[in-house]
């Protein structure tokens, strides 16, 4: 399993429309994505900037739908053989772009730990 030290954790999950257009998307905005602080403090900075590497976790409730009932559904999931497919092909386009990736293990019950260094938590969805 994978383990880094400063960077980005990063939950990812994929829907059935997913497909190459949205990776080469996540891949560039992860990698140039600038909310590492600079000198005076501003969040200017990307991950190679600040010598960053980047964990992904395969997470497919991410896209869990509970609005009805107590219960979440998971019709808006890829299927896993593609899904996990896509989330290799995210981490060769993130390695290609210079950034270290470590990633979890797909489709695996994980514990993840994570010590998160400022209050930035983002949502990123290529659709949107």
């Amino acid at each position: 399993m994978g383990s880094i030290g400063p960077g980005l954790l990063v939950y990812a999950a994929v829907g059935p429309q997913d497909g190459p257009a949205d990776l080469t998307w996540m891949a560039r905005k992860l990698a140039g994505l600038r909310i590492f602080e600079d000198a005076a403090g501003k969040m200017n900075l990307d991950l190679s900037q600040v010598g960053g590497q980047l964990l992904l976790v395969s997470q497919f409730t991410l896209f869990a739908d509970a609005r009805k009932g107590n219960r979440p559904a998971f019709n808006q999931v890829m299927e896993p053989q593609a899904a996990q497919q896509l989330l290799e092909d995210l981490v060769g386009m993130l390695g290609a772009a210079g950034v270290p990736v470590q990633t979890g293990r797909f489709a695996a019950h994980m514990q993840v730990a994570s010590t998160n260094d400022g209050p930035v938590t983002i949502l990123l969805d290529s659709k949107q």
